[in-house]
């Protein structure tokens, strides 16, 4: 298998999103850590058909994917992996479906909100992003400086346009309601095995890990009990 080449920005939900069904295949792959700030490293690959340099990007032999949820469904004809992440009946797809689709216009939607939401937290972040990247010391200066202003500011945003009045933690804890909704009485969140609603769910919370909104997960057995099952079968395999 060709080197597959993971373009991300640390503390975005979709490239979690993207990792999480890598690991959970148990593919091989290498990571790129993109400067927020100029996005240097993915200029080669071009604009998106938007017009717009974002992540994440996988790139495998020269071959481009963009946009979360495409990625996780094309990983399955990449390589067979340590499991399939698409199901072929058409009832448990169409769920997985709408559980990614709620993933994408909802629950990652209020995440800066609790990432950012305070300004502890969005200096935490910024620094999060430059301790985990191989940018210069001026780079990571900038971006520990500059990336909790522009994060704080994005977290204000979201409640000015979603908030309807309640806080960061409230509209979190509105999404974990979903969440156990969606999980039942299920081991996975479409039956016995993972599939790619449940990268993309498991993803999606394990950007808030590092973060004291990752308490609040904590206290839901329900949703404990499932993200660490997920865990427990993500396998990430560097590439050599």
């Amino acid at each position: 298998m060709k080197t597959l080449t993971l373009y991300q920005f640390e503390l975005c939900p979709y490239c979690h999103k993207v990792k999480a069904g890598l690991e959970l295949k148990g593919l091989p792959h290498r990571r790129v850590e993109v400067n927020p700030l100029n996005k240097k490293e993915i200029k080669h690959l071009g604009a998106s058909p938007e017009g717009r340099k974002k992540v994440p990007v996988v790139e495998l032999d020269g071959e481009i994917r963009r946009e979360s949820s495409a990625i996780l469904r094309w990983l399955d004809e990449v390589a067979e992996g340590d499991r399939p992440l698409n199901v072929a009946d058409d009832a448990t797809r169409a769920r997985a479906d709408a559980i990614d689709a709620w993933v994408d216009r909802d629950l990652i939607q209020i995440l800066p909100t609790v990432l950012y939401g305070t300004w502890s937290e969005s200096v935490h972040a910024a620094k999060l992003t430059a301790k985990t990247s191989n940018f210069s010391r001026f780079d990571n200066m900038r971006v520990s400086v500059f990336g909790s202003v522009v994060m704080k500011l994005i977290a204000k945003r979201i409640l000015k346009r979603r908030g309807e009045g309640k806080s960061g933690p409230e509209l979190f804890e509105a999404q974990l309601d979903q969440l156990e909704a969606y999980i039942g009485e299920q081991p996975f969140l479409t039956g016995d095995a993972p599939t790619f609603a449940d990268a993309s769910a498991h993803g999606a919370l394990t950007c808030v890990r590092e973060f004291p909104a990752f308490a609040r997960v904590r206290a839901r057995p329900r949703i404990v009990a499932w993200y660490d099952r997920v865990a427990a079968l993500r396998r990430r395999v560097d590439a050599a």
